[in-house]
């Protein structure tokens, strides 16, 4: 079936369509989850509210061709909201990032405490254009911004990985 068609039946209350619509995006809303938080748990608990959400509200949804973006970004919200809710940062898996800034480091962890050292919106950004690999288009959709402001957050997050990668590399002491 057709993936507009099938959106236009969940909107039309087919239960059968909306768990279609659900599994065609469920390894699709995990990565993205698993991009912006550490915890299994949370990240359950984000896909199922907004799985949950997205039921209740497909109706609303006005275009039937951007469903994916409309579930994006239901997720996107829960995420921080739960993360919020736990007051905590929210985290990104290095092992996803397709990014190329960890060539002297010793481990994952080491990149996934520089980019703790990301604010939210920067870890967002790049959670959704390195790790998903979206245009800054369908990033631009998914967090409501303009596409300049993603290029621009890219930008400084890009500067401040760097920077933050400058701090920890090992400084050569000699001894006398």
């Amino acid at each position: 079936m057709d993936g507009i068609q099938t959106v236009i039946k969940a909107q039309k209350g087919s239960r059968e369509a909306f768990s279609e619509l659900v599994r065609a995006h469920e390894s699709y809303l995990y990565a993205v989850a698993k991009g912006l938080m550490r915890s299994e748990p949370d990240i359950r608990d984000a896909m199922q509210e907004s799985i949950l959400l997205a039921y209740q509200s497909i109706e609303n949804l006005r275009q039937p061709a951007y469903f994916r973006t409309w579930l994006i970004r239901i997720l996107i919200n829960e995420c921080r909201r739960i993360c919020k809710q736990n007051n905590r940062t929210v985290p990104i898996e290095p092992k996803e990032m397709d990014v190329r800034i960890s060539s002297g480091m010793e481990s994952d962890l080491e990149l996934l405490d520089l980019l703790d050292g990301l604010e939210n919106d920067l870890k967002e950004v790049i959670v959704l254009y390195y790790v998903n690999d979206m245009s800054v288009k369908e990033v631009s959709e998914i967090l409501n911004l303009s596409q300049s402001n993603v290029k621009s957050k890219l930008h400084r997050a890009r500067l401040k990985l760097s920077v933050l990668l400058k701090q920890t590399e090992p400084r050569e002491v000699s001894v006398q």
